[in-house]
Order: structure tokens, then sequence, then C-alpha cells
């Protein structure tokens, strides 16, 4: 079936088939974001109790075991915790040596599974955005040697500062070039000892303290048969005020520096004297963590599928806040989502049963680097050639319904339309997304399917709310909540269940995600990415010769 005829299909499907209601949300996202689950930390008590509740609801909801009749995927993870006293980042080599203190102006960790790791005297780097990009005749390590030294990098992209969408990076939106978890791994790539982001709240999009509460604590990976030595011996972030400091003491000009980073043909340039040493004592363990898999059987093609996403943990315990509490509770991110997951499961089962199979994953180890959802693209239940496309749910709406959607990620597939098409029918616009600099699209579980090819609809509620602001100023007041939900509850103790919270939005929402994935589970369609997006040529290689 052509795009075009599946597009008809769409437009001619409205959300008002679906009958979804806020009960079994509200209860869902009580249950998952109570004390009782610790944070629902995959590897953890709470973690497990998560799983066994996604299982138990599945059940009940009348779902198949979706893993060869398996509730579950097992993935294998390691957990390294490193001593905090050990965890101190000494600058030496200027006029005095400067300790950065953990917590307070650094985080770093280690990737490698041992107990013991040091750098030390390792000289620093400054390499801008430490971006190779071939294909934008742009490398921040050209002519460099980065073995037994450190990257001084600075987070997203080169051109983050524009104001529109052109640029050798996109402009504005940020591009996986841009993301820390790039950084990291560029870094291990061109042999670094240590990798050191500067942080800098408007182009990471978050404060300090959410790199603090996602990175103090015991940290989590996919467990590799190398241990982790591939990678630097020392990650972490440092303030941009301790970064000053280091700047001063090599005698640099950190404001000229950084915006030469931002042109074409920047050159690295080495911190003067400056070395790096850090040791951290770690206590390594490993466990298997799950993926969540149930399925709707395809009445003709089974072997088809669509997907429907949501990760079910969270932070765990965390730094206390001023109250004492150290659970991070994780109610809209994502005990919403995984709720919204189980919401559109039961209205799947009561629906007449699609052509193509419907999965539904509640994947693990997202707030440790989409780890669940890594996985299962890498070994895939489901064959990814034979995977049509589907819906990823983070974090849901409960400002109320919108007179708007935005779509993360704008421009790269032909979901993007289709999606529109299906918002019209429920008399929304798609708004450009607010802050395409922060990097929405790289940084849930849809993105790791994009890497092979998948693509899914990465959509959110819009900030137009209806009827809420007493100056009838619905953009404002959406802004609004999700500034203070950014500042005040993400990562923290306090995103907790409140009874007071409008789901009305989040209804919305599931009413959109599930018209889509429902014609897409009856199409024989396979949207595909456009063709200068850079997940084309795998979406094509695994549909070949199907």
């Amino acid at each position: 079936m052509k795009f075009v005829v599946l597009l008809t299909v769409l437009l001619a499907t409205t959300a008002a088939q679906a009958k979804i209601t806020d009960v079994d949300l509200k209860r869902d996202t009580q249950v998952l974001s109570s004390d009782a689950f610790e944070g629902r930390k995959p590897g953890t008590p709470g973690g497990d109790k998560a799983v066994a509740y996604i299982v138990q609801r599945m059940q009940q909801i009348g779902l198949k075991p979706g893993n060869h009749g398996k509730w579950t995927q097992d993935v294998p993870l390691v957990t390294i915790t490193a001593k905090p006293s050990t965890a101190g980042l000494t600058i030496e080599g200027g006029a005095a040596p400067i300790a950065l203190k953990f917590v307070d102006e650094e985080v770093i960790w280690t990737r490698h599974e041992q107990p013991h790791v040091a750098l030390k005297k390792s000289p620093l780097v400054f390499v801008g955005y430490g971006v190779v990009a071939p294909e934008h005749n742009w490398n921040d390590y050209a002519g460099l040697d980065m073995h037994g030294k450190t990257a001084v990098i600075l987070v997203n992209d080169p051109d983050w500062r524009s104001t529109d969408l052109k640029g050798d990076f996109g402009g504005r939106a940020m591009t996986y070039y841009g993301r820390w978890i790039y950084k990291f791994e560029e870094a291990a790539r061109q042999g670094a000892a240590g990798a050191i982001i500067i942080h800098q709240t408007e182009p990471a999009a978050y404060p300090f303290s959410v790199v603090v509460t996602s990175n103090s604590v015991a940290k989590q990976h996919l467990a590799t048969t190398d241990k982790g030595a591939s990678r630097t011996t020392i990650e972490g972030w440092i303030t941009k005020p301790a970064s000053d400091r280091l700047f001063a003491a090599a005698g640099l000009d950190f404001a000229a520096l950084e915006a030469a980073a931002a042109r074409s043909g920047f050159k690295a340039v080495p911190m003067g004297a400056l070395t790096a040493s850090a040791s951290l004592d770690n206590t390594v363990a490993y466990a298997a963590s799950q993926n969540v898999v149930g399925i709707l059987p395809g009445t003709s093609r089974p072997k088809e599928t669509v997907l429907y996403t949501a990760h079910w943990d969270h932070l765990g315990r965390c730094p206390a806040d001023t109250t004492g509490d150290d659970i991070c509770n994780g109610a809209l991110d994502n005990a919403s989502g995984v709720a919204g997951l189980l919401t559109l499961a039961t209205e799947a089962k009561h629906d007449t049963p699609t052509a193509r199979s419907q999965l539904f994953i509640a994947v693990t180890g997202e707030e440790s680097g989409l780890l669940g959802s890594q996985y299962y693209a890498e070994h895939p239940i489901y064959p990814l050639g034979l995977t049509a496309g589907g819906v990823n749910m983070d974090v849901l709406s409960v400002k109320g319904r919108t007179r708007d959607v935005t779509i993360t990620g704008v421009g790269k597939s032909e979901v993007e339309p289709m999606f529109t098409a299906i918002a019209a029918k429920q008399g929304r616009v798609v708004d450009p997304e607010a802050s395409p600099e922060k990097g929405s699209y790289y940084r849930s579980d849809h993105f790791s399917f994009a890497k092979v090819g998948v693509p899914m609809v990465a959509a959110t509620s819009g900030t137009d709310v209806i009827g809420k602001d007493p100056a009838h100023d619905g953009k404002a007041y959406g802004k609004s909540l999700a500034a203070d939900y950014v500042a005040n509850r993400y990562h923290q103790p306090s995103d907790q269940y409140n009874p007071d919270w409008d789901w009305s939005g989040a209804v919305q929402d599931l009413e959109a995600y599930y018209s889509f994935n429902h014609a897409l589970a009856n199409s024989s369609a396979w949207p595909n990415w456009y063709p200068a997006a850079e997940f084309r040529a795998v979406r094509d290689k695994s549909r070949a010769g199907l």
C-alpha cells in the first residue's frame, strides 16, 4: 500500500473510536509511583516489584506473553557504585592545585567494570564540541592523539545558539552529535583516558541538579564482554564556575574559545600544563533486569508488528530533598507512560483484532541511557524488517486538554504527516518543537528503534491548554507548567502522584496514539524515513527482499 493510501486510511480514522478513560491511568500511575516501589530502579527489589506488577496487569488485560511464551526479556546490566569519598577530581599544573568537590562542582564515574580505577595526571585538552561528522566536514579531534589525555567538551551542537533550524547541525535543533552520550562515545573512540563535559543549563536543557541526581549514585549500563575497557577511564560533568577556574588556571579565554568552537575548522586547544587526576573505588554488581513484553497476535499477518513502548524504570533512591525524602518516585516520569501503555493495551484487547500483531513493551533502563530499548533493538524478539512502526510514551500530560500537539524530531519520517492527520481529526494543530536545542528526540526509547530503522511517533501534548488560564492565554499557562515541572520535579523526589491532576489531556493524547497505531496495524504500509534522514539507509536495508 502506498503512503498516500495509508494517509487516506488514517484520515478516515477518528480518535472518537477509542473509548479511553482515566480510571486505570490514575490507579496504575499511583501504584507504580508509590514509595513501596522505591523509585523503580532496575536491579533492586522495587524494580522487580514493578516488573511483577506490569506482568500481572498484562495478564489481567488479556495479552499473551510476548517473548516466545515468556512475559519478560532479560537485559544484562552491570551496576557500578563509586564510593563518594573517592570521587574527587583534582586539577594540577596551575599556580595551585584545584580540588573540585563531588556533587557541588563535579560528578564523575567510570564504565570500567573494575573495583578500582585511576586517572593519573592526564593532560587536559579542550576539544570544543567533541564532534566528528564527516558528512559536515567537521572534526574537532583532527590531528590529535588523545591517548592518555582527557577531553574537556562543550554540550550540544556547534550551532545550538541559532534562532532557526538552518545550519550544519540543524541550527537550533539538537542532533545526536550534541547529546552527552555521543560526547563520551566519541572521546572513547579517540582513545581518550578521560572525558569531562562542561555543564551549562541552556544548552544542556536542564540544571546541574539533574546531572547530580542522575549520576551521583550507582550507575547502570548494559554489561559488555570487554567489561567497559573500550570506554574512557573517567566520564563526568563539571559546573560552569568550575570550568571557569580551570580555564583561568590555564591562562585561556573561555568565551573566545567557545565562540571559536562553533565555527568550522576549529582546532582543539591543549590546556597548558593542566592535568586531571581521579581515583574511584567501586562496587561492581551484575544483574539481569527485564523488559516486559505482551502481544495481541495479528489475524492475517501476525509476523508483522506495530509497537507500543514506555519505560517502567526510574532513579530509585536519590539525594534527599529538604524534607529528607530520598525516593525519586517518578510519577510522571514514567509511571504515567506505563499506565498509558496498559490503558492502550486494554483498549486494543476490547477492540476488533488487527491484521498485524500489536506488541506492548515496558522497557527497563531508560534513565541509564535507553538500555532496555537498546537491548531489544540489538536483540529483537520480532524481526525489525517486519516492524512497521509505533508510538513511544514518556511522561503523559496532566495539565488538561490542548489545542495543539508537538512532534519531536520533526522532519525525519513519514509517520509525522500521518500523526498530523490524526491530530487534525481531533481539532488540534501540530506546533513546532518549542526547544529543539534540548534534543528531546534523542532522550527517549523511540531513538533506540530509530537507530535500527524503525520509525515511531515521538509526540507530546502541546502547551495551548484549553480553559484553564483566567487571562485566556493557554500557551503561557501551559509553558509555565512545563517550566515548573522541569525546575521543581523532574528527576527529583517531588515527582509524586497528585490526585488533583487533570488527566483529560493524557486521554486526548492516548486517543491519538491509539488511532495511529490501530490504523497502522490494519494497513499494509511501511512508513519510511525521509531520504536525508540518518536512519533511512538502515530501514531500507532491513526491508530489502521482504
